[in-house]
C-alpha cells in the first residue's frame, strides 16, 4: 500500500464513500473542504486503486483535525486501515507546530483503537434529528411569547466578515478564515447571526446534505440566543429533516434538542491527541462537522 496526497476529484469520491457509510455529508462539502486545506487529504492506494483515505487538516499549524477515515468495505480487516490511520497521524503531526493538539470525532466502535494511538475521549457528540416545522416549538407551533422571539436574527451576509471571524475564532481551536468565508456562503444554505453593535453574540449555518439539512456550527453566548438561531434556520427549511451534532457536555444544548423533540440517530467520541484546546463548550450548541472539526 502507498499513501499519497489526494487530488481534487478524489475528495469528491471520499465524500461519496462517506454518504454510503451513512454519515450524511453536505452536498458541496468537498469544495469547501478542499479550499480550506488542499494538502489536507491523503489516499491509500493498492495496485493503482484507491482503497481508503482521510483528512489531515492543519489550521494555521496550531491545531489539527483528522476525519473522513474510510477504508473500502472489501479491503477491511487486512491491516490497511491501521497503517493508513497511523501514517495520517504522523503526517499531520509533521504539519503542526510542536505541542499542537489534534482532534477527531471517532465512531464509538473504534474508540479503543484511537485510544491506543494516543487519543483521549473528551465527550460525546450526538447527532440528533427532527423535521423542521413539525418539531415542538418550531414553525407555527413556536410560542411567539418566548424570550427568544424578541431577539433579532440577521443574515451573516449583512455582518462584516471580521466580526463573524472574531466570534468563530473564540469558539474554534485554530484560525479558519478561508473555510469560514465559504462555509457561510453555501449554495442552498443559510447563515444567520445575532449581533450587538460591532460584536457577534452567536451564529448558525444550515446546509443541504445528502439527506435533509445539517445545522453546524451553532455557537451562541447563551441558551436564549441559541434558541433564536435554531428557530430561524429551521424556519427557513420548514418540512425538511434537520440534523444537529450536539456536544453532550453542554447541558443547555441537550435541553434545546430535547425541548424540540429531536431524537438521537448517530454519535461520535470527540477525542484529543495532546493538550485539549481551551474552547467554551458551554457556548457550542452544535459542532461544525465531524469531518473537519
Amino acid at each position: 500500500m502507498q499513501i499519497r496526497p489526494m487530488v481534487r476529484d478524489e475528495v469528491d469520491m471520499l465524500v461519496t464513500w462517506a454518504e454510503a457509510e451513512g454519515w450524511n455529508p453536505g452536498r458541496d462539502d468537498a469544495e469547501v473542504f478542499w479550499a480550506t486545506d488542499p494538502d489536507g487529504f491523503v489516499a491509500a492506494v493498492v495496485d493503482d486503486e484507491i482503497v481508503g483515505g482521510g483528512s489531515i487538516v492543519s489550521y494555521g499549524g496550531v491545531f489539527g483535525f483528522m476525519g473522513f477515515f474510510i477504508v473500502r468495505p472489501e479491503r477491511r480487516g487486512q491491516g490497511l486501515g491501521r497503517e493508513l490511520w497511523y501514517t495520517r497521524r504522523g503526517l499531520l503531526l509533521d504539519r503542526l507546530e510542536p505541542g499542537a493538539a489534534i482532534e477527531m470525532d471517532g465512531v464509538f466502535a473504534m474508540e479503543h483503537f484511537y485510544a491506543a494511538g494516543g487519543f483521549v475521549v473528551q465527550h460525546r457528540d450526538l447527532r440528533l434529528t427532527g423535521v423542521a416545522g413539525e418539531m415542538p416549538g418550531t414553525g407555527a407551533d413556536r410560542d411567539a411569547g418566548d424570550a427568544a422571539a424578541g431577539i433579532e436574527v440577521v443574515d451573516l451576509a449583512d455582518v462584516p466578515f471580521a466580526v463573524v471571524e472574531a466570534y468563530d475564532r473564540a469558539h474554534f481551536p485554530g484560525p479558519r478564515p478561508e473555510f469560514l468565508r465559504r462555509w457561510i456562503a453555501r449554495p442552498g444554505g443559510h447563515a444567520v447571526g445575532v449581533v450587538d453593535g460591532d460584536r457577534c453574540r452567536g451564529y448558525a449555518v444550515i446546509r443541504p446534505a445528502a439527506v435533509g439539512y445539517r445545522i453546524g456550527p451553532l455557537f451562541a453566548d447563551d441558551a436564549t440566543i441559541a434558541e433564536a438561531l435554531f428557530a430561524e434556520v429551521t424556519a427557513r427549511v420548514e418540512g425538511a429533516e434537520v440534523f444537529l451534532d450536539v456536544p453532550e457536555r453542554n447541558a443547555d444544548a441537550m435541553a434545546l434538542a430535547a425541548r424540540h423533540g429531536m431524537v438521537e440517530v448517530f454519535g461520535c467520541a470527540r477525542m484529543t491527541y495532546g493538550p485539549p484546546p481551551a474552547v467554551p463548550w458551554d457556548e457550542i450548541y452544535g459542532v461544525t462537522s465531524y469531518e473537519l472539526g
